[in-house]
């Protein structure tokens, strides 16, 4: 049964059994909040692939127009759907997600949406929203050498 991982435990037994990360809005630029998660992440040993309408290529990994372009591409890989994008960006996102077969939606800090997190657990998607899956990682998993400070988007 999907639910809003408000709990560290929960959101720790998701990073624990999830190592296939689609960031939605990833940035090339390396100064955005989305590349320096995104290359924390890999860092830390996780699957990552980006969802964004411009880029093509970043941190060295193949980046698609949408999540559906990622899924016809990686046919069941996507398990958490982490979203860099304004709050009123989200809701249409969500379907997508659940289309793809995801198990979580996560929004980064700063990006609320309370009707689009219930479509998501309605869905069948766990819910984390207003956390950074950076400084969430780094804290749940002791991870001393990280930088703990993830802007808003």
């Amino acid at each position: 049964m999907a639910k809003q991982l408000n709990t560290p435990e929960a959101r720790k037994a998701l990073l624990t059994a999830c190592r296939n990360i689609a960031i939605i809005g990833l940035s090339g630029k390396p100064n955005r909040p989305s590349y320096r998660v995104a290359e924390y992440l890999i860092g830390a040993g996780y699957n990552v692939l980006g969802v964004h309408p411009h880029e093509k290529e970043v941190l060295g990994r193949p980046v698609y127009p949408s999540l559906a372009a990622l899924a016809d591409a990686h046919p069941g890989w996507i398990q958490i759907v982490d979203v860099f994008r304004n709050a009123d960006d989200v809701p249409p996102l969500v379907p997508e997600a659940i289309a793809v077969g995801a198990r979580a939606l996560w929004l980064q800090l700063g990006i609320v949406n309370e009707a689009a997190a219930a479509a998501a657990l309605a869905g069948g998607l766990d819910v984390v929203m207003d956390r950074c899956i950076k400084i969430d990682h780094a804290e749940l998993f002791d991870n001393e050498e990280a930088d703990l400070t993830c802007p808003t988007p």
